[in-house]
């Protein structure tokens, strides 16, 4: 069985791939916010300073567009990283066996929310998203501000399967097999 384990272990790569590209998005979309925010409110502030700095009527719906994305991503590299909100104050009273089966089961749960979540958010991206156009910005599809939860979803079912792929593991290699 270690050796299934061995040869499973060769695509972690790819889980760091899809790390650092959830990681990237996640970094591009923070800087386009505070830009965004930044330009917006000195648009505000400064305009009767610097009568060509407007405020346009698109930062807003930009700008939340943004946070979405950067709230259900972030939620996704948790996962990854583990530091998702978790009760772990029973913890101290149970066998390590239990809390391994436990911790499965809780991934499962993740794991089936980020399908409901990937089926779900796709569906409602292409049909009501596709629909509806911004406000402020007529030309631009709905479909961009309901596809962070179908992306989310993906990223959530990638890093889930590593993590019960990881916690069965756990049953077959010992720690010091591990390093």
């Amino acid at each position: 069985m270690p050796k299934f384990f061995a040869s499973m272990d060769k695509i972690k790569h790819a889980y760091d791939w899809t790390d650092k590209i959830v990681m990237v998005i996640c970094k591009v979309l923070l800087i386009a916010d505070i830009l965004i925010t930044s330009y917006a409110v000195a648009g505000r502030m400064l305009n009767e300073y610097i009568p060509f700095l407007k405020d346009p009527a698109w930062t807003e719906e930009v700008v939340l567009t943004c946070m979405a994305y950067m709230a259900v991503l972030s939620a996704a590299l948790a996962i990854r990283r583990g530091t998702h909100i978790r009760m772990k104050a029973f913890d101290k009273y149970l066998n390590k066996l239990t809390i391994k089966i436990l911790d499965i089961l809780s991934d499962v749960a993740v794991f089936s929310l980020g399908m409901i979540m990937l089926y779900v958010g796709w569906r409602y991206a292409i049909t009501i998203g596709s629909r509806g156009f911004y406000v402020s910005l007529p030309w631009l599809s709905r479909f961009w501000m309901y596809f962070p939860v179908p992306l989310a979803g993906l990223a959530m079912i990638i890093f889930e399967i590593e993590a019960i792929y990881n916690h069965i593991k756990s049953f077959y290699v010992k720690e010091e097999e591990k390093a």
